[in-house]
């Protein structure tokens, strides 16, 4: 969409005609024309990458190789909404984006509750012997948790910015807070299977109440994006930390469909009773 505006404004006069007919047009076109033009771009930089990493269409990405892509993505995404903010003259306030001390407030306070839901999850399951800490493996924590941590940081704020901040508030002219949230959330966990289908598909009713979630806490923060990046953050982060440092291990005492398919909390009775209980905490809050 940021070429549509350079070409519109330096190229051809007739280009205007496109612009005003983006400017005018409806959401779900709004909206498909930020993926399309997202996906145009980071195309050929992912091409690019996958050469370099000597990736064979034949054989599946490793972790390794998919972090360079997901990086370059998310890094684009941001000049990608500018674009559109352009087009549709918006601005990144109006998607929940003000760059202040409540916004890091926020994100603090979302943060400190994601790691505080995931805790009691993890520490309830090992109470009734569903997992064990591998404390030995604390040692390498020093290593990679400032890695994780900048990570988590841009997956998460480009997540929000994106589907609560963008996707969501573009819906919401046009349909109720609820159903435009129930959009939005449909729309965040189906795009996950984009990069692993197996693994992720156990986790898209999850992934769709995490996205609900995230809604909640963008309107108890009276429409900024702070506590739901904390909150994302903070999953990311925690969830990303005990795979790469294998912190848990489970026992096997009760089907993986209660810890969490393919190890993964969000495809899980535990995962998704925590998400629920986080989005009470947070609507409790909202009302106080």
């Amino acid at each position: 969409m940021f070429f549509l505006f350079v070409l519109a404004n330096f190229l051809s006069p007739s280009a205007n005609i496109l612009l005003s007919f983006l400017e005018n047009a409806s959401v779900p076109v709004v909206l498909m024309a930020f993926f399309i033009s997202w996906v145009v771009c980071w195309f050929p930089i992912a091409a690019i990458s996958a050469i370099i990493m000597g990736w064979q269409p034949t054989k599946p990405l490793q972790p390794e190789q998919k972090l360079p892509l997901i990086v370059t993505l998310y890094l684009l995404a941001p000049l990608v909404l500018w674009g559109v903010i352009l087009l549709c003259k918006r601005s990144f306030a109006d998607y929940g984006l003000i760059v202040n001390i409540s916004l890091l407030g926020g994100l603090g306070l979302g943060f400190g509750l994601g790691l505080l839901s995931l805790g009691v999850m993890f520490a309830v399951q090992y109470w009734l012997g569903w997992c064990d800490f591998e404390k030995s493996n604390i040692k390498l924590l020093p290593s990679i948790l400032l890695p994780i941590l900048l990570v988590a940081l841009l997956v998460g704020g480009i997540e929000e910015l994106v589907f609560r901040g963008f996707v969501f508030t573009e819906l919401e002219r046009d349909y109720s807070v609820w159903i435009a949230a129930a959009i939005s959330s449909c729309i965040f966990a189906v795009l996950h299977l984009v990069w692993e289908q197996q693994e992720t598909l156990p986790q898209t009713p999850g992934l769709w109440l995490m996205g609900m979630m995230l809604v909640m806490a963008r309107i108890a923060d009276q429409g900024s994006l702070g506590v739901a990046w904390g909150l994302h953050t903070a999953l990311v982060l925690a969830i990303a930390t005990m795979d790469t440092a294998q912190l848990i291990t489970y026992t096997g005492k009760v089907s993986e469909w209660w810890t969490g398919k393919y190890k993964k909390p969000l495809a899980g009775v535990a995962g998704i009773i925590c998400v629920v209980g986080t989005t009470l905490i947070i609507r409790l809050f909202s009302v106080l």
